[in-house]
């Protein structure tokens, strides 16, 4: 599915936006390797229980699985290495502060190509309570439901 600016979305994290509240969406870049970016590209992209860390003034995705690439040589990636982010210094400090405060954590949220490089959005956000996801879910339920009546009554 192509949207504008040349970018491709590869991957969502539905998982995120049903246990966070998503405050703040930030486009960041990813340092990979070139199998990575092939594995990629064949949809080998897994974000289960990713998130991202700060560690010494550096964004660090962790958990985010990308599967080895099926046609590289003995030198194939590690498929849970740790991926540095690339954002600007302000936007680091910005996020590292916030961050610092209680409850408020950086997710993944997207995987798109834009112009042929990986990018990833990230998002500042602060965890739903067990509560908060049963009463979206309720709703949601609620809204189908009217849908599916005012369309039999059509």
């Amino acid at each position: 599915m192509a949207e504008k600016g040349g970018s491709h979305a590869l991957a969502t994290n539905r998982r995120a936006f049903s246990s966070f509240n998503v405050l703040e969406r930030h486009e960041a870049g990813v340092c990979l390797l070139g199998s990575e970016v092939k594995s990629i590209r064949a949809g080998g992209l897994d974000f289960r229980d990713a998130w991202v860390d700060h560690r010494a003034g550096e964004l660090f995705v962790v958990g985010l699985r990308i599967a080895p690439y099926s046609h590289a040589n003995t030198q194939n990636h590690s498929e849970n290495r740790d991926r540095k982010l690339l954002l600007h210094r302000r936007e680091i400090d910005r996020l590292a502060g916030k961050v610092s405060e209680r409850g408020l954590t950086i997710i993944p949220l997207k995987a798109y190509f834009k112009n042929g490089k990986v990018k990833l959005e990230i998002g500042l956000g602060r965890g739903r309570k067990v509560h908060d996801a049963r009463e979206k879910i309720r709703r949601r339920e609620m809204d189908r439901e009217t849908e599916q009546e005012l369309r039999r009554r059509r």
